[in-house]
């Protein structure tokens, strides 16, 4: 068990291409839990590989409450295949700290992808389900919320960054 470093934006590995999940082993059990671990610890709802710095086609996600058994999904090489309806509500993301924002997100989807044994799995997500899988999925695809916001506010989200990482270097 080990805790994994969050990438947090401007990394490059936030926006690399991520490839297909093909070896269904104990090193990629060993990197969900790890992920998981990390996940939890930081706390939050969902992770993607390329958060701790893989680029593959991973999610990870528990929206169980703090009361209740964990419920831990794992979804390889995931797949939104249709989308319906639309909401606007707030999202954080561990990769981007300090920024919510009200992003705007498919209500129901239908989602295709493997387990974490390699086996093909289906099902269908609404509301705030389907919005963190949606989150994540972007996440893989190289998509930040922070692309889904107003100019306005990713400019300044932009510059602050920028701010924090010329006082880091100096």
């Amino acid at each position: 068990m080990a805790l994994l470093e969050i990438r947090t934006y401007p990394n490059p590995v936030l926006r690399k291409k991520t490839t297909r999940v093909t070896e269904f082993n104990d090193e990629l059990k060993a990197l969900v839990h790890d992920m998981a671990e990390t996940m939890y610890d930081a706390p939050g709802v969902g992770l993607a590989a390329p958060q701790v710095g893989r680029p593959i086609r991973l999610v990870i996600m528990d929206l169980s409450d703090k009361d209740e058994p964990r419920q831990l999904l794992v979804l390889a090489n995931p797949e939104i295949s249709e989308g319906e309806g639309t909401e606007l509500a707030e999202e954080g993301c561990l990769s981007l700290p300090e920024l919510t924002a009200k992003v705007t997100r498919f209500t129901h989807i239908k989602v295709k992808g493997q387990n974490i044994d390699g086996e093909p799995i289906e099902f269908e997500a609404e509301d705030w389900f389907a919005r963190v899988v949606q989150h994540e999925v972007d996440h893989i695809d190289g998509t930040l919320f922070l692309d889904k916001i107003s100019v306005l506010k990713r400019a300044m989200y932009k510059k602050k960054c920028k701010k924090e990482l010329a006082e880091k270097q100096g």
